[in-house]
This record gives structure tokens, C-alpha cells and sequence, in this order.
């Protein structure tokens, strides 16, 4: 698979990362199957949360994949920290994230995460404790890189006024149907509801600013509302990529992951399928190239419009 380096650091890594949100569904055999064909296709860049499963994703992805020491110099991981579903909020607080970091490393039998994000923004965050907590995190050698999920340019900077590690990665909502931080660049001074920036034209501070752009969930529709590919709700959609699947010979699931790899803002979307099948289709993604009229062509197929 081809690679990409993550952010401003030296981390290379596959263009596409396996989330490992569902990995919880599968059956202790199926998990097993499921990480060494992962590996076996090159994707050895796996996402965690503290919160998925309530932690027992994490638990699961470990013994799957047989953690050891030579099994950990293989693979990169990341999670996330900061959401507290026992008490109903955000929580960036140093206390809190030193204790979740070291609850996900426990839970995924390492001594050292890849990558550390701070999953959602805090209302309430206090940046010099988090700086506090990088610094604790990196000079102890549990955490080498760190980064932020679903933040806003000026979150960003209020972060980067107090902590000095940069932040090499934020995660996204972002799919062909759900392609608002594209479509407001494209449409800059036009009265149409594209025009709107809602989130401080974050694209292109990323790009700025040398910040890998993860999309989530990059099938689905709305707010998990459901996948795209194959919907009775996108008609043309699925009528544009399914003839340009037949074109390159691959899957409808491979093109929608090549129409996010064709944008030059070089992301890396986490997909989130615990089927074989799709994540190899996934991977194949990395192998096509859309042309720029293809690319137009979806984007439009899914409803978006060009001023």
C-alpha cells in the first residue's frame, strides 16, 4: 500500500488507517483473521478511542493480534482520549488524560502509543494542563506524537499557543456526501448554502499548517445516518461511481475511498469495516488514481454544486 507522512513528523504511514471502533462484533477467531490479513495488505495503521466498546476494543485488537515486542514494531497505533460517557462530558483536564493514556496502554499491552488524539473539542479546556500532560506523556516515552479529532483552526492555534509538540493530525467527518469542508472552498462568496463555513475553512489551515486530515466515516451519510453506496437516497451517486468501479475493474467501495485519496490535501481516512472482503477494497484504493473529471463527476452525482 502506498504511504504518506503523517503530518509534521517522520512517521510514515498507509494511506488508509483500520479503525477499530466495531472490532468488538467479531468473534475472537474473527478478530484474529480479520488483523493479520490487515497487516498482510500493509495496513498496519490501527485507530482506537478509549471509549469504543468502553474499552474492550482496544483489549480485543491486543490479544488478536498477539501483542509482543516484535509484534509492536510492526504496527502503528493511535487513540483518542477525552470523551467521559460515565459522566456525560468532554474532559481535556491533565488529570484525566494521564490517566486514560495509561488505561489504553494497559488495555493494549504497550508501553507507547504512536499517536495520541484528543477526541472532541472541551468547552472547558484549560491548553496549559494539556501542555502538562504532552510534556508528561513524551519525556516518560508513552506517547510520541500527538494531535487533536473534530477541531476548528482557532481550537487548533489555542492549543499550539501552549503546547510545543505539533499536532500532526486531526480527525474529521468526511465523505463524498458529507463534504461541506470542500464544497465552502468551492463556493467562496456565493449566496448558496455550500457558501457556508462552518468550520473556519479547516481544510486548507491543515494543509497550511502540514496536519494530516483523517476522515471518519467515510461512507456514511448525515450523522451515522447510514452508508451511501447502494442507497435508494443517492441515486446518481451510485449510478457515477458504479460505472467508474467497472471502468478501473474494482469496487464502489474502492472508488469512494479514491475519490478522498485524489484530493491533494494527501489525508488518510479511517475506515471502519470489520469485513475482509471491503477492507481489501479499501486497500485497493490506494492503487487508483481518479482523473479531475472523474472526481467532479461524483462530487457532483452526490448533489453538490459548482458556482
Amino acid at each position: 500500500m502506498k504511504t504518506i507522512t503523517l503530518g509534521a513528523s517522520n512517521l510514515e504511514v498507509p494511506v488508509v488507517a483500520v479503525g477499530c471502533m466495531r472490532i468488538n462484533s467479531l468473534s475472537k477467531q474473527e478478530a484474529e483473521k480479520f488483523v493479520q490479513t490487515a497487516l498482510e495488505e500493509g495496513a498496519n495503521f490501527f485507530d482506537h478511542a478509549d471509549i469504543y466498546g468502553g474499552g474492550a476494543c482496544e483489549e480485543i485488537f491486543a490479544d488478536a493480534i498477539h501483542m509482543s515486542d516484535s509484534v509492536r514494531e510492526r504496527v502503528i497505533l493511535q487513540s483518542k482520549c477525552g470523551i467521559r460517557p460515565d459522566i456525560g462530558t468532554f474532559d481535556f483536564s491533565k488529570e484525566h488524560i494521564l490517566y486514560s493514556v495509561d488505561n489504553i496502554l494497559k488495555r493494549l499491552k504497550t508501553d507507547y502509543l504512536d499517536i495520541l488524539l484528543l477526541h472532541r473539542p472541551d468547552a472547558l479546556v484549560e491548553p496549559e494542563e494539556v501542555a502538562e500532560a504532552f510534556d508528561l506523556l513524551e519525556s516518560s516515552g508513552k506517547v510520541r506524537h500527538f494531535g487533536v479529532s473534530n477541531q476548528n483552526p482557532m481550537q487548533i492555534e489555542l492549543l499550539k499557543k501552549f503546547v510545543k509538540q505539533p499536532l500532526i493530525a486531526n480527525q474529521l467527518q468526511l465523505s463524498i456526501t458529507n463534504a461541506n469542508m470542500i464544497s465552502n472552498g468551492i463556493n467562496v462568496n456565493m449566496e448558496n448554502s455550500s457558501a457556508i463555513n462552518r468550520d473556519g475553512s479547516i481544510l486548507d489551515y491543515c494543509r497550511l499548517h502540514d496536519i494530516t486530515i483523517q476522515p471518519w466515516s467515510p461512507f456514511q451519510y448525515g450523522f451515522f445516518e447510514g452508508v451511501f453506496l447502494g442507497s435508494d437516497k443517492f441515486p446518481k451517486l451510485n449510478e457515477k461511481i458504479d460505472a467508474i468501479a467497472r471502468k478501473y475493474e474494482v469496487s464502489n467501495t474502492t472508488i469512494a475511498i479514491a475519490w478522498l485519496l485524489r484530493h491533494p490535501a494527501k489525508m488518510q481516512p479511517v475506515i471502519g469495516t470489520m469485513n475482509i472482503d471491503r477492507l481489501k477494497d479499501c486497500i485497493r484504493a490506494s492503487d487508483i488514481v481518479l482523473t479531475r473529471e472523474e472526481w467532479y463527476d461524483i462530487y457532483r452525482a452526490a448533489g453538490n454544486i459548482l458556482p
